[in-house]
């Protein structure tokens, strides 16, 4: 799957629709293998054009450098396709990309409850094994489709082209993908996504922005999650943004906790701007 990190391309990906009542139109759909097999049909996409990544390893082998382009280099250009189908139909895509456990998962519950009623929202949940999480988006009454990906440790772009064809999102809506837990791979693959949002607990070290800069360098938006939890833990906040900002200086940082609630109006309010940035792209 992976020339970068050496996911294996063995193992079958699977998908799995979870939601209330029918996939729009009344669609039925079946688990997709990693090669296509199975597929329902195409997203009818147009152009392409290509992001350069420089995230090469000093003194690589030149057989693995050249399939690690032309991996990123197709991936890309799905990616594109992707891109172009959400933007013709107003829909704000996001990737959330975290650790294993900073709460990607808990912030999506939080914000589907808090928002279903006044925008229409959907979810693509990526894991490596089990659906427990999209049941857990299941239950607010959202649609979601689980991406179980084996040995892979990334979505990639034509995961999210084969979810989209189940989901078939509504114009005009929000996309909301849960990439798994990871920060390094998902940095690389662009997966058509209006913006990576990157999820950074306080119950992680101040320098992950540091360890971590590709991911970083490639979001957004920084999620400070957990903030519930700062009495209780040693965790310096000015010291984690100021590492965050030297990696990416136009980083927007938004703290909060879902639990709480704290900070939680103001990711509202981050939201509601891009979908009125694509609104206005569509007038």
């Amino acid at each position: 799957m992976c020339a970068t990190c050496g996911c294996s391309g063995d193992e079958t990906v699977k998908f799995s629709l979870h939601g209330n009542g029918e996939p729009p139109g009344g669609m039925h759909y079946r688990a997709l293998s990693a090669d296509g097999a199975g597929r329902q049909h195409g997203l009818g996409f147009s152009r392409a054009h290509h992001h350069e990544h420089d995230m090469t390893v000093p003194g690589t082998d030149a057989r693995t450098v050249e399939l690690e382009a032309q991996i990123l280099g197709k991936n890309q250009a799905i990616a594109e396709r992707n891109r172009a189908w959400l933007a013709e139909r107003g829909i704000l895509a996001l990737n959330l990309v975290s650790s294993p456990g900073a709460g990607k998962t808990t912030l999506l519950e939080r914000t589907l409850n808090d928002l279903k009623r006044d925008h229409r929202i959907a979810v693509v949940e990526g894991d490596q094994a089990t659906a427990n999480d999209a049941e857990r988006i299941r239950a607010t009454g959202v649609t979601a489709v689980q991406i179980n990906t084996g040995t892979g440790c990334h979505l990639e772009a034509d995961m999210l082209e084969r979810a989209l064809a189940m989901l078939r999102p509504e114009s005009s809506s929000l996309l909301l993908i849960e990439n798994v837990g990871n920060l390094v791979c998902p940095a690389l693959f662009d997966l058509g996504e209006r913006a990576k949002v990157v999820i950074f607990s306080v119950t992680e070290g101040e320098d992950k922005p540091l360890k971590y800069p590709h991911m970083f360098r490639a979001a957004t938006v920084m999620i400070l999650s957990k903030s519930d939890l700062l009495p209780h833990v040693r965790f310096d906040v000015e010291r984690a943004v100021a590492n965050a900002r030297t990696v990416n200086p136009s980083l927007a940082v938004l703290p909060l906790s879902a639990y709480s609630g704290e900070g939680m109006a103001e990711w509202y309010a981050w939201l509601d701007q891009g979908l009125a940035r694509i609104a206005q792209h569509l007038a």
